[in-house]
């Protein structure tokens, strides 16, 4: 049922590998349902349902990657017509600060998972069987330090990506000759032999923050406006001029107590920003106005710790924010500052390191943290009294789905254009997966 690639990342000496991956069947023995936190008895153990999953791939890359972001393609919106495509662009947190890369991948030939019956089917021949591996190939560019996290978005038809450096500076990149050769094994090749990914620089760095940071968004009203937030407490806002540069403002933001920890801008609202905190507190954000008065709105104590990430809801004026307490809340906009949350789940056990609402359905949302779970959750299910004693005790009806198997949960992405599919990233490497829940 698991199926892996890899990509090499550890050195910039290695090539970057095309590899085949390997079917593992899952027995037809007799199984249970498990719920995270039940011990295991002697001689039990876990086994994924492949019947669960309409795709499941795992990817490896050579050191672990913190974050990724999903990169716009031309193939198509709501592709469900398989093998599937899809292209990824991630940043390395390797042993040592100089090997780091930032990854451009192409991962492509996603074949649906089959199931059992298929998998026990040993008439297909060796040829249809090659036919059906997923393939992985990545470009390299060095970076120093370790990329705390990177976003990608597209302006005037360039496909650039940020990321946040463990060495306190923000990079701009360009990753045009990257998405080009490796949609090309030849270019690629060529890629690799002249070592291109050493000789790369970025369009534009920014080394004003004071302290190494997290918090990273590309507007989406605004082509080209960023906003970066790091761990003093300072958010600094970026404009993009002429001649492929950038104006920062200088001035942080002014509000938070401690380290900005995410930053979401509006889906709809031009200039409107949002950002969580160590201290607590969510905020919403003015830009045009002066730093000291951008402050709109402040929800203090929005949860009992740190909050770690938000995301903003597309077409519902909700943000969901998730923190060290496990806890996700639901909050409306429209009176987030004097109330309580919209909607409280508990259900992680660790830190939530994680969330992100779907791109199309405003009630479903999906969470992960540092229990190794990823949590997909339908707001619209309401609890039916008539089905009451079906219901697993403990599980609220909003949660749909767990998915685990990764080692310390890193962050999702909704796959925009490919209906129903997150991508994950953890210590453990990728999943690419679809479930029978959305």
């Amino acid at each position: 049922m698991s199926e892996e690639m890899d990509v090499s990342s550890e050195s910039n000496d290695e090539e970057v590998e095309e590899n085949e991956m390997e079917s593992t069947q899952v027995t037809n023995s007799e199984r249970d349902v498990y719920l995270p936190g039940k011990p295991l008895e002697e001689g039990e153990e876990l086994i994924c349902d492949p019947s669960a999953y309409v795709m499941y791939h795992q990817a490896q890359t050579g050191a672990p990657c913190l974050s990724f972001d999903v990169i716009l393609d031309n193939l198509g919106q709501d592709r469900e017509t398989f093998p599937l495509t899809a292209y990824l662009v991630a940043g390395t947190q390797a042993a040592q600060t100089h090997i780091n890369n930032v990854i451009v991948m192409k991962l492509s030939n996603l074949h649906k998972t089959g199931n059992n019956e298929e998998e026990a089917d040993e008439e297909e021949s060796d040829d249809e069987d090659e036919s059906k591996n997923p393939k992985m190939s990545g470009a390299l560019i060095k970076h120093q330090g370790c990329v705390n996290r990177i976003r990608s978005t597209q302006l005037n038809n360039v496909t650039l990506a940020a990321t946040w450096s463990e060495l306190g500076r923000v990079n701009l990149w360009n990753l045009t000759p990257q998405l080009q050769v490796v949609d090309s094994d030849q270019l690629l090749s060529t890629y690799n032999k002249e070592n291109k990914a050493n000789s790369i620089t970025p369009l534009y760095t920014f080394s004003g923050h004071s302290k190494e940071g997290f918090a990273l968004d590309w507007c989406q009203t605004i082509p080209g406006v960023l906003a970066t937030g790091d761990c003093k407490k300072d958010i600094h806002i970026w404009t993009p001029t002429d001649g492929a540069t950038w104006k920062v403002d200088h001035r942080p933001l002014i509000g938070h107590q401690d380290s900005v920890e995410d930053l979401q801008w509006s889906p709809n609202e031009r200039n409107v920003l949002a950002s969580c905190s160590v201290d607590k507190s969510i905020r919403i954000w003015d830009t045009r106005a002066n730093p000291t008065k951008a402050c709109m709105i402040t929800c203090n104590n929005a949860h009992e710790s740190d909050i770690n990430v938000i995301s903003w809801n597309k077409n519902e004026p909700f943000i969901v924010s998730g923190g060290d307490d496990g806890f996700l809340h639901i909050w409306d906009l429209r009176k987030i500052q004097n109330s309580a949350p919209l909607a409280t789940f508990k259900h992680h056990t660790g830190p939530v390191t994680t969330v992100e609402w779907h791109p199309k359905d405003s009630a479903v949302f999906a969470s992960g943290g540092a229990d190794n779970q990823i949590a997909l959750w339908d707001l619209s299910v309401e609890k039916d009294s008539e089905t009451e004693n079906d219901d697993v005790e403990g599980v609220p009806p909003q949660l749909l789905f767990i998915h685990q198997g990764q080692n310390n949960i890193k962050e999702l992405h909704w796959h925009p254009q490919l209906s129903g599919t997150i991508i994950s990233t953890a210590e453990s490497g990728f999943n690419i997966f679809r479930t029978i829940s959305v």
